[in-house]
């Protein structure tokens, strides 16, 4: 092996391609600082405009991985590499990989379809796919919640846009129903007229509809009805609503000398005639 030889030919690759690896980092290091600068920059000028926050964000994102995409092949071209053909090649190779990433294309199409019909912004109490949380990020590949007990859930876009989506920020008024139970001996109009006056407690109950109270079983140890009544979700919460008709009801009952009966439960027991005892040998 003619060493001397193979080390001037190193010498004269190095000499030759030193200035074009140094052009493609120099690009590289330029696409960062660019993507990094017209995604924010798009991100203020689309937020000053009251664009809405989800579909900012996704523009942002999207131009960002753009330029992102544009100067890897820049740098590519650069040093020599033959994209052009690289990417004819990846024809075949490209329907492999859509059939393998099929899931994330659907992602990918749910997330601009919610995007675009927009069934919830951020900020928004939801119930999706046997989750409920607030929406704290909408992004390209999946929805994230942020559940009542604080933890974070990522649900795939595409099972959020094919599942039913219960938003309750958007209604005005929502509607509590509570079940309860009074004794047997209780003058059920007395029942129905305490149990109405007490809800009235509750912030932002609403009279229309008007709160109804209703009987509708006779259980083991107690007549059971239930009372409904709505309440405007701009005065009060659910949470909220519940506890102060629970809390106002049950006053309002020892008030008046109402009871809520315990489950009460007779146990019949038969007298059996005693067995003789063995005798053991």
């Amino acid at each position: 092996m003619d060493w001397p030889t193979l080390f001037s030919q190193l010498v004269q690759l190095l000499i030759d391609y030193l200035p074009k690896v140094i052009a493609a980092v120099v690009i590289l290091v330029a696409t960062g600082f660019l993507s990094s600068f017209v995604s924010k920059q798009l991100y203020r000028t689309l937020k000053g405009r009251s664009f809405k926050e989800e579909l900012t964000r996704s523009l942002s994102r999207i131009v960002k991985w753009s330029i992102w995409i544009g100067g890897i092949i820049w740098s590519l071209s650069v040093v020599g590499f033959n994209v052009t053909a690289f990417f004819a090649g990846m024809g075949i190779a490209g329907l492999i990989i859509g059939f393998a990433l099929q899931d994330i294309s659907k992602n990918f199409t749910a997330g601009a379809l919610l995007m675009l019909q927009e069934p919830f912004n951020f900020g928004d109490y939801i119930e999706v796919a046997g989750y409920e949380g607030t929406v704290t990020d909408i992004q390209l590949r999946a929805t994230e919640l942020l559940s009542p007990d604080g933890v974070k859930v990522l649900i795939p876009n595409g099972d959020v846009f094919t599942s039913t989506i219960r938003n309750f920020t958007r209604t005005n008024r929502r509607r509590v129903e509570l079940t309860i139970g009074v004794a047997y001996d209780s003058d059920l109009e007395k029942v129905t007229r305490v149990a109405i006056e007490a809800i009235h407690a509750v912030p932002g109950l609403l009279d229309e509809p008007e709160p109804i109270l209703f009987f509708h079983q006779f259980g083991d140890s107690a007549i059971v009805f239930s009372i409904r009544y709505w309440f405007s979700t701009s005065e009060s919460d659910i949470f909220t609503a519940k506890d102060v008709g629970v809390r106002a009801i049950k006053s309002a009952f020892d008030r008046e000398g109402i009871a809520i009966p315990y489950p009460i439960h007779t146990v019949l027991i038969a007298n059996q005639p005693t067995a003789p005892p063995e005798l053991e040998f």
